[in-house]
């Protein structure tokens, strides 16, 4: 086993040793599979919204995740209630742009959270990262645009730069970087593209890493080799079947990962952040 397996493999563990409560204020579109995504992998889900309780439920929470789907500006106040209850109790908050870039107010309203909320980890496509840091890249709806393409990596650095976090840019090849060291890690599959939630998933998953590891690099490189094994695994099963098929085939790979599930379904290697366009 690599040292990255290693490293990694351990963390996978700890989520299934102590079901950690990942607290997700995500969008109408995603809700049910979240939650069952954070089931199988062997998290504990909450979703919960209202003004009323949100500090309360991220103070108890291992991770809170804010997610910008489906958002209006009650929902947005909510975020950043919860956000800074988390912060206060020193639970990581993840921030999934969803959208940034294709309306001004999805824009906005990613930039007042991350003004207002001190983010552990952004993890978007690279549309919904470059609009974050002022940089135009198409972007079709939701979904990333055919100019997302280019340097993912020099892009997550700038971010992870400016805007004082973690950065998680996923694609075709997934970076995560806090900046200095960039890890990049192969593995997923196409027809994650083809499943409503997927990317939003993936946040939540990411979440439950964080909440049991203080080293959120290590906690996102994780998440995302996991997640790309089990969507690699999944695809492999299903190659003849389509969409739905995977979808089921995923969440049962995601409940039955195992140390063992990386090998020959994702790699992780490092970089440098001078070697991914330096940091600005």
């Amino acid at each position: 086993m690599h040292t990255w397996e290693k490293e990694v493999s351990a963390l996978l563990t700890q989520v299934r040793q102590t079901s950690p409560l990942v607290h997700n204020m995500t969008n109408v579109v995603v809700t049910n599979f979240t939650a069952n995504g954070l089931y199988a992998l062997g998290a504990s889900p909450v979703m919960a919204y209202a003004p009323e309780e949100v500090a309360d439920m991220a103070a108890i929470a291992g991770a809170l995740v804010l997610n910008i789907g489906t958002l209006n500006r009650e929902l947005v106040d909510a975020m950043i209630i919860a956000g800074q209850s988390a912060n206060a109790h020193g639970v990581p908050v993840l921030l999934d742009p969803v959208g940034a870039g294709a309306t001004r107010f999805r824009t906005e309203s990613a930039l007042r959270i991350l003004g207002e909320v001190k983010v552990s980890l952004v993890r978007g496509n690279a549309a919904e990262v470059a609009h974050l840091v002022g940089e135009a890249r198409e972007i079709k709806g939701v979904d990333a645009g055919n100019s997302a393409g280019g340097d993912h990596a020099g892009l997550a650095v700038r971010a992870a730069c400016e805007l004082g976090t973690i950065v998680a840019i996923t694609g075709e090849e997934d970076v995560i970087t806090d900046g200095n060291e960039v890890r990049l890690i192969t593995g997923g599959d196409a027809l994650l593209t083809k499943v409503t939630g997927a990317g939003c998933l993936l946040t939540s998953v990411l979440g439950a890493f964080a909440a049991v590891e203080a080293n959120l690099l290590l906690a996102g490189t994780a998440g995302l080799a996991f997640y790309g094994a089990a969507a690699a695994r999944a695809a492999e099963r299903t190659a003849d079947q389509g969409p739905g098929s995977f979808q089921i085939a995923f969440l049962n790979e995601l409940a039955e990962l195992h140390p063992g599930s990386l090998e020959g379904y994702a790699a992780v290697r490092k970089a440098e952040a001078s070697a991914a366009g330096g940091a600005r």
